[in-house]
């Protein structure tokens, strides 16, 4: 099943993450070259509870290791492409933002990041461990990014470093990880070509360097360690590896003794002989059935991708994913693992989905219009976008124009009252203005559309009624 946000901040690196399943786990919690250590036979409760609380990590494992794969380690990819309708990786595909992606291990040194100042009305910067809570210590919501800055990112792990200030260095951030993903999100302005091409250049400028580098010696090498085998899907390593997995998270996050969801983590590992400082030997720890693990993991995972059609749920959900540590619950935070593993709290961005007038699907054999007035504009505090998929893949309607949103970066024109009619057809309407219009592809499928209000008032999200689409014939 698609979803708009499965995989939302991927779509920089999609390319990166397709991985065969010979990369998937391969009975690693099978014991082998000895006796497996005993211990008492989970119940299904138990497992249950296993999963729901391994299951962040497990996403999270995947989703920072597979670009590494292929990256490696303290290097960044800079996306300066806008999708169109041949990204065909993943469902629902950004087409308003530009991202910076980079896989970071702290574990040898501090990690600097050297940052421009960015001509873009909105920049953020977003630090992911494997524990999945979300970071966002830089953002222009906040007032950064006007001016060039410097910084250093570390763990509690972090080797020869003990949070001393750097000369030059204008921040610092203590990861809860040694393994991060660095996202940087960027508007790019696309309806406006020079400050596109600006905007793409300060991108390129980026730099991610090591402490060592940045005081004029040589990186110290990161590859000395041996990575347990990702998944190809999350299920995989729950049925397969998940001990090895975890024996690995444990060793390289911190977890905080005042913490009710790390404590009770560590307790439900600590009968398998799976404890933060030990090195994983599979003749030491307890023997999990897989399929059983796995089983559940599939359970769990098609129950959380049914509240997506859970109105109440969404509607708390929608304000209340990708949170840091301590304001974030195990019930939302097993949510986002499934859903879409990065994104970002509301702070920065909501993506509400836009229903029909009349409550039924939108059909590509039809014809429609979003009407918004002047005071019914998204709440924005940066910039808003509307984007047209096809329901069933979750893909950019495929046109000549290559227009697949209607927004502030996207192109668009109010009307003279401040207000703005969009159009889903199959030929423009007479009198619409080109940027308004969405082109369909006729043929009897389903449509819908995303809105995604960037720094949105929240105040007022809260009373703010979306738009809907009227059928127009």
């Amino acid at each position: 099943m698609k979803n708009w946000m499965t995989r939302l901040v991927l779509v920089s690196i999609a390319g990166l993450l397709s991985l065969g399943p010979g990369l998937a786990g391969c009975g690693r919690d099978e014991p082998t070259g000895g006796v497996a250590k005993s211990a008492p036979a989970l119940s299904d409760e138990q497992v249950e509870d296993l999963v729901r609380r391994s299951y962040p990590y497990v996403a999270m494992y995947n989703v920072n290791n597979k670009p590494a794969l292929k990256l490696g380690w303290n290097r960044c990819h800079v996306d300066t492409q806008l999708k169109d309708h041949t990204m065909t990786d993943i469902a629902r595909p950004n087409n308003d933002s530009l991202y910076i992606a980079c896989a970071v291990d702290l574990r040898k040194d501090p990690v600097v990041l050297e940052m421009p100042a960015f001509d873009s009305k909105y920049v953020s910067l977003m630090i992911t461990g494997y524990d999945h809570y979300v970071n966002i210590p830089m953002s222009t919501r906040l007032g950064d990014f006007g001016k060039p800055e410097r910084m250093l990112l570390y763990s509690a792990r972090t080797e020869g470093y003990d949070g001393s200030p750097v000369e030059g260095i204008d921040r610092t951030f203590q990861a809860t990880g040694d393994f991060l993903s660095v996202v940087f999100r960027v508007m790019p302005h696309a309806s406006d070509p020079e400050r596109f091409e600006r905007i793409t250049g300060q991108m390129k400028s980026v730099k991610l360097l090591t402490r060592s580098e940045y005081l004029g010696k040589p990186a110290k090498p990161v590859d000395d360690i041996v990575f347990p085998p990702v998944g190809q899907r999350d299920a995989d390593i729950f049925g397969t590896n998940l001990l090895e997995v975890m024996q690995f998270v444990f060793n390289h996050t911190t977890f905080d003794p005042g913490n009710e969801i790390d404590q009770k983590l560590l307790a439900a590992y600590a009968p398998l002989g799976v404890a933060p400082g030990k090195v994983y030997d599979p003749s030491q720890v307890g023997k999990l059935d897989g399929q059983r693990v796995r089983q559940a993991a599939e359970r769990i995972f098609s129950e959380e991708m049914a509240k997506t059609h859970d109105p109440a749920f969404k509607e708390r959900a929608m304000t209340g994913l990708f949170q840091p540590k301590g304001q974030i619950g195990l019930d939302l935070l097993l949510y986002q693992s499934i859903i879409g593993p990065i994104g970002q709290p509301a702070a920065e961005a909501v993506y509400p989905a836009i229903g029909t007038v009349d409550g039924q699907p939108m059909n590509a054999n039809h014809d429609y219009v979003i009407r918004m007035k002047a005071d019914e504009l998204p709440p924005a505090g940066a910039f808003w976008s509307l984007t047209l998929y096809d329901t069933k893949n979750g893909f950019f309607m495929p046109n000549d124009r290559k227009k697949y949103s209607v927004g502030e970066n996207g192109g668009m024109k109010l009307d003279a009252d401040g207000g703005i009619d969009i159009y889903l057809s199959a030929d423009k309407p007479e009198g619409v203005p080109e940027e308004n219009w969405l082109p369909v592809k006729r043929g009897d499928y389903a449509m819908d559309v995303i809105l995604r209000i960037y720094v949105p008032d929240l105040e007022r999200f809260r009373t703010w009624t979306p738009p809907r689409a009227e059928r127009l014939d």
